[in-house]
């Protein structure tokens, strides 16, 4: 009786699903699917349900999808290995900066999937696009950009391990836009100090 008390707390006070989801996540990834280069896209799959809805219970939370490309994105560290040279020399990995562009709703228990790519990297961060598709029609739902942050060590050193990494690719123009849009924010908070 007491371990159901036990786990009932920890409902309370973490997201026990959220955590379960993401080792899951990383672990299918790892011993179910073959490792990706870092220019591959990976590719994970999910089904709207009564816990991702809005207040209408009719189509995705904008929140939920954030906390969906979470998990794609620790399945793409996974899969490319990426993470793992990202830990060899002491660094980390956190989100920088997200925008979500939604373009039609996923209705509630319409199956989805989520593509991540990476599309550019600095000496700081990689920037990863990533795309809600859903598997009816195969539309394109929601596309998101990530900054992720490469913390304690230098990102081109990461990526130059891997061959596919030795040429870097043009810089998209959204991600140029968006990039200088987070700048123009950066220099007016700033100033208002």
């Amino acid at each position: 009786m007491s371990w159901i008390v036990a786990l009932l707390i920890l409902y309370i006070i973490w997201d026990v699903n959220y955590f379960i989801r993401c080792v899951f996540t990383v672990f299918c990834g790892r011993l179910l699917q073959k490792k990706r280069k870092i220019t591959d896209t990976t590719t994970i799959y999910g089904l709207c349900t009564s816990q991702d809805v809005d207040i209408f219970f009719r189509h995705m939370n904008n929140a939920r999808y954030l906390r969906e490309l979470d998990f794609a994105r620790f399945h793409f560290y996974g899969l490319t290995g990426l993470y793992e040279e990202v830990c060899k020399v002491k660094g980390g990995a956190v989100q920088g900066a997200s925008s979500v562009r939604y373009r039609r709703t996923i209705p509630i228990f319409h199956p989805y999937k989520i593509q991540t790519r990476l599309v550019w990297w600095d000496d700081k961060a990689i920037y990863l696009e990533q795309q809600f598709v859903t598997l009816a029609d195969g539309f394109v739902r929601a596309v998101a950009l990530s900054k992720q942050c490469i913390t304690n060590c230098n990102v081109y050193d990461i990526i130059k391990k891997f061959p596919e990494g030795k040429t870097r690719p043009d810089m998209p123009e959204e991600l140029k836009l968006w990039l200088d849009a987070i700048e123009v924010s950066s220099q007016k908070l700033r100033k208002d100090k």
